[in-house]
């Protein structure tokens, strides 16, 4: 093709200088600071994020959420390293909830200034949950001694080979609800006078599908990441995947994962193992 045919064909706009608006996309999927690789942190999600907002002639960044919760500490995080460039690269931020961000997920739409869900969506659970097991009556019935030493009348409160501590229970209960208050602090600042439902409804940590969640105000529209960013756009929009990079695949330890070396050693299987397991139990709270 002779140069003077390739400049005839190229979009009026690129000859103009300018061209269709660009959309940096982040998918935010999985549970939040759980044990292993197969979760979202800061960490693992920074240079992604960095990436995103440091696209030429960004127009803005959308996140795409599909997350049960998990560590609060993380979801502060990754919050607010999205907020903190948001300011500096003066970028819209749009979230777009899949099939459930709650919890620490629901943390990780507030970075949005604008928040979307899809009709079937779950969002909400904004509240703070412990669980674990008690293993003391199994020691009782196979005659194992729990033998414990401390420095600190506080160290050792909640220890699950120990039967249950009322003043263990106080201060967890206490740490929740210290938590829960700067959760619901950072709802009232992020959607305001957007909230059309008291408290008593919002923050008992009750899930709401896509349309109540938009009556209720945590939410502003129903729709998807790519109609959405076509309506505000145009259908020009470019939206661009950001890659948060490869996580590493689980190998089952030898000989049950196959040839030697293939696999792990038996506590880095066990540790995986059991963050497979803690991600399960969280995605089940919502039937999936």
């Amino acid at each position: 093709m002779a140069l003077r045919d390739l400049w005839d064909r190229l979009p009026l706009e690129w000859l103009l200088g300018s061209r269709p608006p660009l959309v940096a996309v982040l998918r935010l999927e999985g549970t939040i600071g759980m044990r292993g690789d197969r979760s979202l942190s800061l960490a693992g999600l920074a240079g992604a994020i960095e990436r995103a907002f440091a696209l030429r002639r960004l127009t803005a960044v959308a996140l795409s959420v599909n997350s049960p919760g998990g560590s609060p500490v993380q979801s502060a995080l990754i919050f607010r390293r999205i907020r903190q460039l948001a300011a500096e690269k003066k970028v819209p931020v749009y979230a777009f909830a899949e099939d459930v961000a709650a919890s620490g997920g629901y943390w990780l739409l507030l970075a949005g200034d604008e928040i979307f869900a899809e009709e079937a969506s779950i969002v909400g659970s904004i509240g703070v949950v412990s669980g674990g097991f008690g293993f003391h009556e199994v020691l009782k019935r196979l005659g194992v001694q729990r033998r414990l030493y401390t420095a600190g009348d506080r160290k050792a409160l909640l220890d699950p080979f120990l039967a249950e501590d009322p003043r263990g229970i106080e201060r967890l209960t206490e740490v929740q609800r210290e938590v829960h208050e700067s959760f619901k602090a950072l709802v009232r600042q992020r959607r305001g006078a957007r909230l059309a439902a008291g408290d008593e409804v919002l923050f008992n940590g009750d899930i709401f599908a896509g349309r109540t969640a938009l009556r209720h105000g945590l939410v502003d529209g129903i729709g998807d990441l790519r109609g959405a960013m076509r309506a505000r756009f145009g259908e020009k929009v470019r939206l661009r995947l950001v890659p948060a990079g490869k996580r590493r695949r689980w190998f089952l330890p030898w000989p049950l994962g196959g040839r030697r070396g293939r696999g792990w050693e038996i506590g880095d299987a066990a540790g995986e193992l059991v963050s497979v397991v803690e991600e399960r139990l969280l995605w089940s709270r919502f039937g999936l």
